[in-house]
């Protein structure tokens, strides 16, 4: 076998495993809450995407080149850029250049911010407004709560550190009113509550005890 041949062999035999592999295996989320993927996420940004760039190799992530406009979790540090992988089968997210996204991802060793089909991420403009105005402090104020999918009755909760997630129950979706226009929030007798309001929650909110 000439050494063309075999250097043509190797990346084709490399090609078919990923194939396979990639057949094998679908990307696979559970759903989430904004809360949780605000709560979960290493980083979250809102940024602009500026350009993107997938690499020769099948096997490395895609590069997409962003413009951030403002930091609400994570590392004193202006992100230019962040990666994901090359296919949605492995979980990896297809951005449109020209749109300003709320970014949640994880960091890695290198401090490189990756993305996943499982992370919280959503053009700006969709954002209802309770949303935007609980990145900034109501969604850490109920890192410390857990939030409970209810998608059949009955359902209930086995702490009172714990919100009852009904959006799929009652209207089929998971990106229904609980997740739009409530935060989960941690009171001062550490039980967790629904709350809705433009405002940072009253001491009336946070004192109030459950029944």
């Amino acid at each position: 076998m000439s050494r063309t041949v075999k250097s043509l062999v190797l990346p084709l035999v490399l090609l078919c495993l990923w194939l396979l592999h990639e057949g094998a295996q679908a990307c696979s989320c559970g759903a989430a809450h904004p809360q949780q993927g605000f709560c979960q996420a290493d980083v979250v940004i809102k940024a602009k995407v500026v350009g993107v760039k997938a690499d020769d190799d099948f096997f490395k992530p895609i590069k997409y080149s962003i413009k951030q406009t403002k930091m609400f979790k994570g590392p004193d540090k202006n992100f230019d850029a962040i990666y994901t992988a090359p296919t949605s089968s492995l979980c990896g997210v297809t951005l449109a250049k020209g749109v300003e996204y709320l970014i949640t991802g994880s960091l890695k060793s290198n401090n490189s911010l990756h993305i996943t089909l499982c992370n919280f991420l959503e053009p700006w403009e969709k954002l209802t407004a309770t949303q935007r105005n609980s990145l900034v402090q109501r969604y850490e104020m109920g890192c410390d709560c857990k939030i409970t999918p209810c998608t059949s009755i009955p359902c209930t909760i086995s702490s009172p550190a714990e919100c009852l997630w009904t959006d799929y129950l009652t209207e089929k979706i998971t990106n229904g009113k609980q997740a739009r226009h409530f935060a989960c929030i941690k009171r001062n007798d550490n039980s967790c509550a629904w709350y809705r309001g433009a405002e940072l929650p009253k001491k009336k909110f946070m004192d109030i005890e459950d029944p």
